[in-house]
């Protein structure tokens, strides 16, 4: 980030990390979303979801 940089700096940094890091394996009695809900959100149980954000907005 000096001043002739010809890239911006990036303000605001985030970091994805994957449900499978944190819970690596799926333990019994989770809650769930309504069938529904799961063929929206793409998965059964919320712990796994994750929304994906576009950096273009």
């Amino acid at each position: 980030m000096g001043p002739f940089d010809p890239c911006p700096p990036v303000a605001v940094k985030t970091f994805i990390i994957p449900p499978n890091v944190t819970m690596p394996f799926q333990a019994p009695n989770l809650p769930q979303f309504s069938p529904a809900e799961a063929l929206r959100f793409g998965t059964l149980w919320p712990a796994y979801f994750s929304p994906y954000e576009s950096r273009r907005c």
